[in-house]
C-alpha cells in the first residue's frame, strides 16, 4: 500500500534505497513533465465501449501515481482536454507515470516474496 501511495517507498522498506530513489525520481519526473506539458487528468466517463475503456483506463493510470495524483487534484489542477500534440503527450506522460509506479510496486512485491533478488 505504501509503495502505491509514495513511489519508491516499497523499495525503501526492503532496504533497497538506490532502486527506491530511482523509481521515485522517475515517476515524479514523468508526472511533473506531464503537468508542465499541460496534460489533462482523466475522470471516469461512460458511454460507448471504447469511451468507457479509454476514460476508465486513463483514470486508473492517473490514480496509480499515488500521492502525486491526489496532490494535483487537491491543489485544483483540472486542465481541460485541449487539442494539440504537446497537451496530448502531457496526458500520456501522466498515465505512464502511474504505470511506471505499478511496475515499481510489482518489483517490490517480487523482492519481498523472494521471487527476485
Amino acid at each position: 500500500m505504501l509503495a502505491w501511495l509514495i513511489p519508491g517507498a516499497g523499495h525503501l522498506l526492503l532496504k533497497r534505497p538506490g532502486r527506491g530513489a530511482l523509481i521515485a525520481a522517475s515517476v515524479t519526473a514523468m508526472y511533473l513533465l506531464g503537468l508542465m506539458m499541460r496534460g489533462a487528468l482523466f475522470s471516469p466517463q461512460s458511454g460507448d465501449l471504447l469511451t468507457t475503456v479509454i476514460y476508465y483506463g486513463g483514470f486508473i493510470g492517473n490514480l496509480l501515481s499515488g500521492i502525486l495524483y491526489f496532490l494535483s487534484v487537491w491543489l485544483g489542477y483540472a486542465q481541460p482536454d485541449v487539442a494539440g500534440h504537446v497537451h496530448d503527450y502531457g496526458t500520456k506522460f501522466l498515465v505512464a507515470a502511474g504505470l511506471l509506479n505499478l511496475l515499481g510496486m510489482v518489483d517490490a512485491f517480487e523482492i519481498a516474496t523472494r521471487r527476485k533478488d
